[in-house]
């Protein structure tokens, strides 16, 4: 006696989700959560709108999936970058050269997807990209912490705010040597207020 298997009811999907995330994920940083649309997703996936509404729910919930994508593909690798073996000043300067770097290396998708999505008017979409950011601010606090308790916080902010202009000059068309000419300065900034 022979069974059959039993199909699952529906159309299967006709593109791979993980590669669905990493092509919102060019759109998103390209041009900015607020400017894509859900035709514009679907239009780059070759797939209709229930389609995407079935495997993302909204398109909040697919820039979710793509700030997760990001962390680990496209992020300033801050667990690699605030070592031990080196000076809290030698770290920071570490990831805000990184940072002018990657936020420069591609014209078409520069700046900071994370930062950029802070400003977004989608209130969900922001919420998810402040949480990210949060998180990566957390991860230097700590960092500065361990050595330096009572700058922690100042320091924290005032590289966080760097990277945010570093950010958003590279969207507006600031090459790397501009950015890096500005990391400088706040290298010294911060080589400066840990000698004090």
């Amino acid at each position: 006696m022979t069974t059959k298997k039993s199909r699952a009811r529906g159309r299967p999907r006709r593109f791979d989700p993980e590669q669905a995330v990493a092509t919102a994920q060019r759109l998103f940083h390209t041009h900015g959560y607020d400017a894509v649309s859900v035709a514009d997703v679907t239009d780059a996936l070759g797939i209709n709108p229930p389609s995407f509404y079935s495997a993302f729910g909204n398109k909040a919930g697919l820039y979710t999936l793509v700030l997760g994508r990001y962390a680990t593909t496209a992020a300033i690798p801050l667990d690699d970058l605030l070592r031990s073996d080196r000076t809290v000043a030698e770290s920071l300067a570490a990831v805000l050269k990184d940072a002018a770097h990657r936020y420069a290396a591609d014209p078409c998708a520069s700046g900071c997807l994370v930062l950029e999505g802070l400003h977004s008017d989608d209130a969900i979409a922001r919420t998810a990209a402040r949480t990210a950011h949060a998180a990566a601010e957390d991860t230097l606090r700590r960092y500065i912490a361990e050595r330096h308790p009572e700058q922690a916080a100042c320091l924290t902010d005032f590289v966080s705010t760097t990277m945010a202009g570093l950010s958003a000059k590279a969207r507006n068309g600031h090459d790397l040597d501009r950015l890096l000419a500005t990391v400088g300065l706040a290298n010294l900034s911060v080589a400066h207020a840990l000698e004090i």
